[in-house]
């Protein structure tokens, strides 16, 4: 007896947390890249690839954590002879900048992989004062969080009342203030757990970055790793058209209000080591009506008809040889000639503003859709030696239940099919994380953020560790984002 089909409300749980837009395409202005039904939220696509775009205005009538308020940078200015918190320094050592921007996937499948990065923020953290105990240094540490939405019109429609795309913009509210976030856009999933596992006290910074140097930060009442914990749940309503590339992009914007002022987020004596954590790949947007095109969309098995769904960010972003008889895909590199941004955007503004004319080291750490790293390096950088991104094979999504197949037991039971996952999704997992504690965890392969990261190794070594977003533990990743700062040091 074959298996029942599943009705359509589960299709559009299925849709709207791969991004799809299941009341159909708005009509695009393709002269500025933005709807005619969308918000003034979703702004203008700009085209220069030499730096950043302006930041989207801020008036303070926003959703908390998006406009940029705090102007007293925390005195971390140790006095001659005093204890700076550093075992072996005793107003001696030297200190070391180092500005750090998380990109947090916030749509719909994310609250587990957030939940297991804020826990492992204190391994983070812990390295980091081992980093200092061995190398006579003090760290002067800004930690900025942000999310991966900048606003696609599809997903307009469908924000909840109050909320607001952060594109780049800092979220420094902490998420005990938000669990309206940890609603998912259709209310079929909640995860307040994600947040409250990790900040039972509900603490932020007094800035819109947590900074810490030595024995002081800016979190009244409690220390920066709580209020990091607090600020790296970003919850699960945002879209699922992940820009994570542009957003980082406009988190670096100099001209950004966090980025100016007496108390500056982005410093430019600081080194920078960004954190991305995302289960999708990149879909950063350079003409919008590229979501419209039928070129790019895949085919809806209920209706036969194509409609727009996160295939079309794999399909205009990303070429491949293949598929084999296998139904793998080889050579996968960003394509940025159809619609999305090209990864040359982020590659030329790093490399060559950050890197070139400023003179940083830039490091990044991404929690991607790739299968675990089995082995690091014993020796700084401690990069990935076994697994990871090495043994990625991008391929067809495989029909039938894990762990013969891909489909989740509960997605299988309701009659979600591989050609169901290839509508939304376009291809298969890069990893799958049968998780001890939550649900199984699904990470789409990342061409595009691939090609960014690995670019930044043209510094000289290793300046780029793919860990996967699929991992049950992810303090381990920790040890390489160490091991970059510390031969940065």
């Amino acid at each position: 007896m074959g298996r029942a089909r599943r009705v359509g409300a589960i299709w559009v749980g299925l849709a709207l947390a791969s991004g799809a837009c299941v009341d159909g395409s708005p009509t695009f202005d393709t002269n500025d890249g933005s709807s005619s039904g969308a918000s003034s939220s979703t702004g203008p696509i700009v085209e220069d690839v030499t730096g950043p775009p302006p930041p989207p205005e801020t008036t303070g009538t926003t959703s908390p954590g998006t406009t940029t308020v705090a102007t007293t940078p925390v005195d971390t200015t140790a006095t001659e002879g005093s204890s700076t918190g550093v075992p072996g320094c005793e107003g001696d050592c030297p200190e070391h900048p180092l500005d750090v921007v998380f990109v947090i996937d916030n749509s719909a499948t994310m609250g587990n992989p957030q939940r297991r990065l804020a826990l492992a923020a204190e391994a983070l953290l812990d390295q980091l004062a081992l980093l200092e105990a061995s190398h006579g240094v003090v760290l002067d540490l800004h930690l900025m969080v942000t999310t991966t939405d900048f606003g696609n019109p599809l997903c307009t429609p469908f924000q909840p009342a109050g909320y607001e795309p952060a594109r780049g913009a800092p979220i420094y509210t902490p998420c005990t203030d938000r669990l309206q976030d940890f609603t998912s856009i259709t209310g079929s999933s909640t995860v307040p757990e994600a947040c409250t596992d990790a900040c039972p006290l509900g603490l932020g910074p007094t800035d819109p970055y947590v900074a810490v140097v030595g024995g002081e930060d800016n979190v009244p009442a409690g220390t920066a790793l709580q209020a990091l914990q607090c600020l790296l749940p970003q919850g699960i309503n945002g879209c699922g058209f992940e820009s994570s590339l542009e957003n980082m992009l406009q988190a670096l914007n100099p001209s950004a209000a966090w980025n100016a002022g007496p108390a500056p987020f982005l410093r430019s004596g600081a080194d920078l080591a960004i954190v991305l954590l995302t289960d999708e790949g990149d879909c950063s947007v350079q003409d919008y009506s590229v979501m419209e095109d039928p070129a790019f969309m895949n085919v809806n098995p209920d209706t036969g008809a194509p409609q727009a769904t996160s295939a079309v960010c794999w399909n205009a972003g990303v070429s491949c040889d293949g598929p084999d008889g296998m139904g793998v895909y080889t050579n996968c590199v960003s394509n940025g000639t159809q619609g999305l941004q090209p990864t040359s955007r982020y590659i030329d503004y790093l490399l060559g503003e950050l890197v070139g004319s400023q003179g940083k080291d830039v490091m990044m750490l991404t929690i991607v859709g790739v299968p675990g790293v089995v082995q690091h390096s014993l020796e700084p950088p401690f990069e990935p030696t076994v697994g990871g991104v090495a043994d990625l094979v991008i391929h067809d999504w495989v029909d039938g239940p894990i762990p013969g197949g891909e489909i989740t037991p509960d997605e299988w039971a309701m009659g979600v099919t591989a050609a169901d996952k290839t509508f939304a999704l376009g291809i298969g997992p890069g990893c799958t994380g049968l998780s001890m504690g939550g649900p199984i965890t699904q990470g789409q392969p990342p061409p595009r953020i691939r090609e960014v990261c690995e670019a930044l190794d043209e510094q000289g070594g290793v300046h780029c560790c793919m860990e996967s977003v699929c991992d049950d533990d992810l303090g381990p990743s920790m040890t390489c984002l160490r091991g970059m700062i510390e031969t940065a040091i």
